[in-house]
């Protein structure tokens, strides 16, 4: 029996010694993992109040420029894209595009004295700008919780962990290629 209690303390030993080494690794993961979720949901939230205020502001721009369609219908199909886009990388390239067919809206607006003084547009113009700007905190904040969680992916001994239970890296919310590149907008007026 004495023989039996040795090898057995030494599984034991090994096991205990292995639950205090992964359970407190896992639970890092746990919760490095759902960060990162949390703040993808905030990416969303505030994606998602952006295409709230977007309605608004094409009805109030279409009482002043109704042949401007093709550029409101850019905003209305990238909305559409955005809505659908599913993960940060789909998303990211909604948004770009998005973002593109916002910033022609802008220049359109430019020719519109009238639609830049009429109140409604000026709020809800200030609500987008605010949207926008936490856009760019809550991207940042996602990217900082992924940087995070994919370091600990990384690291040893989190490697081995991360191996064992499926964690894998996450996606970074990046730009679009195409979005480096200012929009180009052309009214067809050339007269040269």
């Amino acid at each position: 029996m004495k023989r039996l209690l040795g090898p057995l303390g030494i599984i034991i030993g090994i096991v205990v010694l292995l639950a205090v080494i992964l359970v407190p690794s896992y639970n890092k993961f746990v919760t490095l993992e759902e960060n990162v979720d949390q703040s993808y949901a905030q990416v969303e939230n505030q994606l998602q109040r952006r295409m709230d205020l977007i309605p608004n502001l094409v009805n109030t721009v279409k009482g002043f420029a109704a042949h401007e369609q093709e550029v409101l219908g850019d905003i209305a199909d990238a909305r559409s894209r955005l809505a659908g886009a599913a993960g940060p990388e789909e998303q990211a390239a909604a948004n770009d595009e998005l973002s593109g067919a916002l910033s022609r809206l802008l220049v359109v607006v430019e020719n519109y004295p009238d639609l830049k003084a009429n109140e409604n547009f000026k709020q809800l113009m200030d609500e987008l700008a605010g949207t926008e700007n936490r856009i760019g905190v809550a991207r940042q904040d996602y990217n900082n919780e992924v940087a995070n969680f994919n370091r600990q992916v990384k690291r040893f001994p989190g490697k081995m962990v991360a191996s064992i239970f499926g964690f894998d890296e996450k996606e970074y919310f990046k730009a679009d290629e195409a979005a480096k590149e200012p929009p180009k907008v052309d009214f067809g007026d050339d007269k040269e």
